[in-house]
C-alpha cells in the first residue's frame, strides 16, 4: 500500500497522512512568521517539518510514496497568493530533492468529491469529514483529509 501525504497548503497548512499499513493521521500547523523573524523563517520551518513528517532522513529512507496538495488557481488575498506560491515552491523542491512525486488536484474537484458541489463552503467541506468519522480541528485539517480520501480512491 502506498503512502500519501496531502497538503492544503497556507500560513495554517492542514496535513493527511496515510501511512503504508492503511493508518490515517491528520491535523494542522501553523507557519504564522513568528516576532522578530525574517520573511524566510517561516519557510525554513515548513522545510523542517516535511522532513520530521516524512521521515527523512533515516536509514529506511522516505516514509512518504506520494505528496497530493490542493492546487489553487485564484487567491482573493496578495499575501495568501504569496504564502501558498512560497509554500508551493518549498513543497516541489522537497519532492525533487527527496525524489517523491508530487501532484496538485484543483480544490473544485476535491470539494465536488466530498460533498458533490464543487463550490462547497467550509462548514460543508468539516461536515463531509466528520460524516466520515473524522474530528477535524479546521477546514485546512478537512481539506486535507478530503484530498487524501480522493487520492486513495484515485491511486488504489
Amino acid at each position: 500500500m502506498r503512502s500519501i501525504l496531502s497538503l492544503d497548503l497556507g500560513t495554517t497548512t492542514g496535513w493527511a497522512l496515510r501511512s503504508r499499513d492503511g493508518s490515517i493521521c491528520s491535523g494542522s500547523h501553523s507557519f504564522k512568521p513568528q516576532r522578530f523573524e525574517g520573511g524566510g523563517m517561516r519557510y525554513l520551518r515548513f522545510n523542517r517539518w516535511l522532513l520530521l513528517i516524512a521521515g527523512l532522513p533515516s536509514e529506511s529512507g522516505c516514509l512518504i510514496d506520494l505528496i497530493v496538495f490542493e492546487e489553487v488557481r485564484r487567491h482573493a488575498a496578495t499575501d495568501a497568493a504569496h504564502a501558498y506560491g512560497g509554500f508551493l515552491s518549498h513543497l516541489q523542491a522537497f519532492g525533487e530533492n527527496n525524489k517523491i512525486p508530487y501532484e496538485g488536484v484543483p480544490v473544485g474537484t476535491i470539494k465536488k468529491h466530498a460533498t458533490g458541489k464543487g463550490n462547497a463552503g467550509k462548514p460543508l467541506m468539516i461536515a463531509a469529514m466528520q460524516g466520515l468519522g473524522y474530528n477535524p480541528a479546521d477546514d485546512n485539517e478537512a481539506d486535507a483529509l478530503a484530498l487524501l480520501h480522493y487520492s486513495i480512491e484515485k491511486y488504489s
